[in-house]
């Protein structure tokens, strides 16, 4: 019998917390986890090609099914070499299902039971994405792990807007399952609720009777207060089966992946690091550092000495230059340190699990990005 396509294995949990040390086996390698996924929302990684990305420490990227689908076509993607061989990358892959731009499109978009009719961005044109369609975008992409289409709503909402949406999405989850057909990609339910327990709790038990071969928060950092989504991870987390992955969309800044990671949140991705390398806001241990700023003129250091990143080769005056004067390096080179940063955050977090140190990880960690008084 061949081998199953996906296994996930729970190789540790913290003594003194719920971060979980983990690993992901997929058709296209194995993913550490704790685990972060830099975004490639068009198929790419905004300014870092796929062997730089790999230099830092990436194991799983993410691509967005909305936009493939618009451009260039989830047809030209496939006749391409699905997403691994149009990106050129050769590791696992995750596409989420396009559920987040009923989000964050909300003023183009018009939801019913049936699915949600969007108004493209590029030209108007209408575009209806179900549940089934969502899937059968995903399949065409040929990502190794694909998320269910859900109904994400801003927050803080009325409590009935963000009932209907968890309900519906508990729904269209149970479509997204029928319309399936590769066995080789795994197929993520999303667990919806805002920040209410209580309709965290149903959407969670209705989603695991369903049997996912992984699971997601999602609904989260929409609006809220971080002390909320805490909240909500923590009341979310318990009730998610604990032999498969959890992940947590769209999260977020380097305290929140720490602060997720302790209730037991196992994967994360957001456009942070590249968004905010490229308008010069760079992450480091003593919290971020804003490139443009005079003090950096004539400062000689890196950016921190112990990073590996080709942006560290530089002094903060070079790099800063190269955002005043315009050159697309100061982007590039922001971008890739951010990204550095982050997957070397989620190494020291798995190895202080591994040694039952993550509290004084975390501890160290938040201090060190805490304000001067």
């Amino acid at each position: 019998m061949p081998a199953a396509p996906f296994t996930f294995e729970l190789r540790h949990v913290d003594a003194h917390s719920a971060a979980r040390r983990s690993t992901l086996h997929t058709p296209h390698g194995a993913v550490e986890m704790p685990a972060f996924m830099p975004v490639g929302t068009q198929g790419t990684v905004k300014g870092v090609d796929p062997d730089r990305l790999r230099g830092t420490g990436a194991q799983m990227v993410l691509a967005n099914t909305y936009h493939l689908s618009l451009r260039p076509g989830e047809g030209v993607v496939a006749a391409l070499g699905d997403l691994h061989g149009f990106m050129g990358w050769s590791g696992p892959i995750l596409t989420d299902s396009g559920g987040f731009q009923v989000f964050s499109l909300a003023d183009r978009m018009r939801a019913t039971e049936e699915g949600v009719q969007f108004k493209s961005h590029i030209d108007g044109a209408l575009v209806d994405i179900s549940p089934e369609r969502s899937i059968e975008i995903q399949e065409h992409l040929g990502a190794d792990l694909i998320m269910q289409f859900d109904h994400v709503v801003a927050l803080p909402n009325e409590p009935h807007v963000v009932a209907d949406a968890m309900r519906r999405s508990v729904r269209w989850a149970e479509r997204c399952r029928r319309a399936q057909t590769r066995s080789d990609q795994m197929l993520l339910g999303i667990v919806q609720g805002g920040l209410d327990v209580n309709l965290r709790r149903e959407s969670a038990a209705a989603l695991t009777a369903m049997d996912f071969q992984g699971y997601a928060i999602g609904g989260l950092s929409v609006g809220e207060p971080p002390p909320e989504m805490y909240a909500a991870i923590e009341a979310t987390t318990p009730h998610m089966p604990a032999d498969r992955p959890r992940y947590l969309m769209g999260v977020g800044r380097p305290q929140d992946l720490v602060e997720a990671i302790a209730r037991g949140v196992d994967l994360f991705d957001c456009v942070m690091p590249t968004r905010n390398g490229r308008n010069a806001l760079v992450f480091t241990d003593a919290g971020p550092l804003r490139l443009r700023n005079a003090s950096h003129q004539l400062d000689r250091q890196p950016l921190e000495a112990h990073c590996p990143c080709p942006a560290c080769r530089h002094s903060r005056g070079y790099l800063r230059h190269l955002f005043q004067a315009g050159e697309m390096l100061g982007p590039i080179l922001a971008s890739i340190h951010n990204l550095t940063y982050y997957q070397r955050l989620l190494a020291e977090a798995r190895t202080a699990i591994e040694a039952d140190a993550f509290a004084e990880f975390r501890e160290a960690k938040l201090r060190g990005w805490a304000p001067a008084a």
